[in-house]
């Protein structure tokens, strides 16, 4: 196996094209548990009339075969995730960027100074140095269990940015057809109370700056934006895109304002230098995700943070990158010293590197729009509740020793506190990562199987003793995994089922496929996606705190840390549910009590 990069890509397995009749039979298998008898007959009828030999989904999975066996096409889902990231007309912004929150006692933070500067640019020195063993291909590409996983989506880290549009958006994006190969970029963008500069951490000759060097320069951004703007342009990416695209296109009948934006969007990543500490943990997780948005570009792939205790951590754009890849990107930062980074990469001192202003262009009416902007999105953000729940005492190792897969426990346990809080069992979302195919990023897996129904039933059962809880734990467990194992080897329906619809809307009038699907509208696919919890995991020692923020006005949003251990989690859900969540926090602390001991 060859550790360049990107070599073995090419070499990967091809996601599985799953057949319609094996995707239908496990659609039905996967949304009968949330259904009653009437919806389940509705549903079913729904997906015998789209297995039927004239049905208008056999043009569609056609078309799908046959742009799957197209040369030059990685994955038959490469037109997928456009679609559904960049289709999506929402805010991004506290919707579907998610952070990072890093240990404050990470090899990097501990090989410098602990202000705010000496933190920061520690950090732009760790992520130059990536990207230029990037260009070279030296990082070798991630292993799971010895097979080698798809790198692509670390082409995605730097200069990537997100270009909002009225139907949908695109990405301006190196290795691509208009900027072949790495970005030849040598400036990031620097925030501080709402002001922006470009700052270079590559010098002419190719040498990035020394650490000293970085120091000085962001102590000569904070100076120059010491008086806050009362007009940041930033505030605009947290609009629904295709207002923020009729603000853009306001912007840059400025010719001015169409080189700002151009520095903006090469820069290799943004810097946002908070003027504030946090009060707590859980403070310093909302600002991560969503914060002053004057100090924000929230369409650029990568943003750090760090704010004035040297506390730091990270804002990801998600149409181009996950999390898997981002944890790969920061554990490899993290767990090396600034002086062995700064040897790595070549850095030379050169004095204080260049910095200036990005400035833009503002009549009356984009100062208005700007103002509107940040208002609308800081009542947003105040209309999202979170909290954090911490297990100090029980991680993947107290797991491993009751003889359950950690995921499982996990999931068991927010079944299990979600019907004590709630009542009910609802759909649940868990983000399962195939990486280990070409172009593969991540599969929709559907927790809620019928073992953990009458797993969660039995524990609620009085009448029941203990064997008979034990034995429906297990069961439930066994089924979990087996699901994940399912989704991991491309065996799931939804994302299959989800193209086709996607295909019809993109293609439906061409291939003559314009009427409306029925399993669309049935009550298995409704039910099924509607999602009361969506969970996702990020196993790193280097992450103190992961989050996002909730996908519908009921759900509540799972971003954990799971660690040998440790276990934290933080909690999102729109403010008018909030009693729920706390209801759901205070009961999950019980449900890992209860489930440890059924177990023990």
């Amino acid at each position: 196996m060859s550790d360049r990069t990107f070599a073995a890509e090419d070499q990967l397995p091809r996601v599985p094209l799953p057949t319609l009749e094996d995707s239908a039979e496990r659609f039905l298998q996967w949304c009968a548990p949330l259904l009653n008898d009437d919806e389940l007959a509705t549903t079913r009828a729904a997906v015998d009339d789209l297995l039927r030999a004239d049905s208008p989904a056999r043009t569609l999975h056609a078309e799908l075969r046959e742009y799957d066996a197209t040369p030059g096409v990685g994955s038959w889902l490469d037109r997928f995730w456009p679609s559904r990231y960049l289709g999506r007309r929402d805010r991004i912004a506290l919707n579907a960027n998610f952070f990072f929150l890093f240990r404050d006692d990470t090899v990097l933070a501990t090989s410098t100074g602990a202000t705010q500067v000496e933190r920061a640019a520690a950090i732009v020195s760790a992520a130059v140095d990536y990207k230029l063993a990037l260009d070279e291909e030296s990082i070798p590409p991630v292993t799971q269990r010895g097979q080698q996983l798809s790198m692509w989506q670390n082409k995605y880290l730097f200069s990537e940015t997100r270009i909002p549009g009225e139907v949908q958006d695109s990405v301006r994006v190196p290795y691509s057809d208009d900027s072949p190969g790495p970005s030849t970029a040598r400036h990031i963008a620097v925030l501080f109370r709402g002001n922006i500069f470009r700052m270079d951490v590559i010098g002419p000759e190719g040498a990035p700056y020394a650490l000293e060097d970085l120091i000085d320069g962001l102590r000569a951004v904070r100076e120059a934006g010491a008086t806050r703007t009362e007009a940041g342009v930033g505030h605009l990416t947290t609009k629904a895109r295709a207002e923020w695209a009729a603000s853009r296109a306001a912007l840059r009948a400025v010719p001015a304002n169409v080189d700002a934006l151009d520095t903006l969007e090469t820069a290799l990543f943004c810097l946002c230098l908070e003027d504030l500490t946090p009060t707590d943990t859980l403070h310093a997780c909302d600002q991560l995700l969503h914060g002053d948005s004057a100090n924000r570009w929230f369409d650029k792939s990568v943003s750090f943070l760090v704010f004035e205790d040297g506390r730091a951590g990270i804002n990801i754009e998600h149409c181009g990158l996950d999390g898997t890849t981002i944890l790969s990107f920061v554990d490899t930062l993290l767990e090396t010293s600034v002086a062995d980074h700064a040897a790595h990469s070549g850095a030379q001192k050169q004095g204080t590197p260049p910095i200036a202003p990005i400035e833009f262009v503002l009549d009356d009416a984009l100062r208005a729009d700007i103002a509107a902007a940040g208002a609308d999105f800081a009542q947003y953000a105040a209309d999202n509740a979170t909290t954090t729940v911490s297990f100090e005492n029980f991680g993947t190792a107290r797991a491993k020793q009751l003889k359950i897969s950690p995921d499982a426990f996990a999931q068991l346990s927010y079944q299990l506190a979600h019907r004590r809080s709630k009542g009910i069992t609802g759909a649940t979302y868990e983000s399962i990562a195939t990486r280990q195919y070409r172009n593969g990023r991540t599969e929709a897996m559907r927790v809620v199987t019928p073992e953990i129904i009458a797993f969660v039933d039995a524990v609620e059962n009085p009448a029941l003793d203990t064997a008979a809880k034990l034995e429906a734990a297990r069961a439930a467990a066994t089924a979990h995994v087996e699901r994940a194992r399912q989704c991991q080897s491309g065996d799931a329906p939804e994302q299959h089922l989800w193209e086709l619809q996607w295909i019809q809307r993109r293609r439906g009038e061409e291939l003559g496929v314009t009427e409306p699907i029925a399993l669309y509208d049935s009550p298995g696919w409704v039910v099924m996606r509607d999602d009361y919890l969506s969970t996702s995991s990020a196993p790193s020692v280097n992450i103190e705190y992961f989050g996002f923020g909730s996908t519908s006005p009921t759900c509540i949003g799972i971003a954990y840390v799971l660690l040998p251990d440790r276990w934290n989690l933080y909690l999102a859900t729109p403010q008018t549910v909030a009693d729920q969540m706390h209801a759901f926090a205070g009961h999950l602390r019980t449900a890992v009590a209860d489930l440890e001991a059924l177990l023990n």
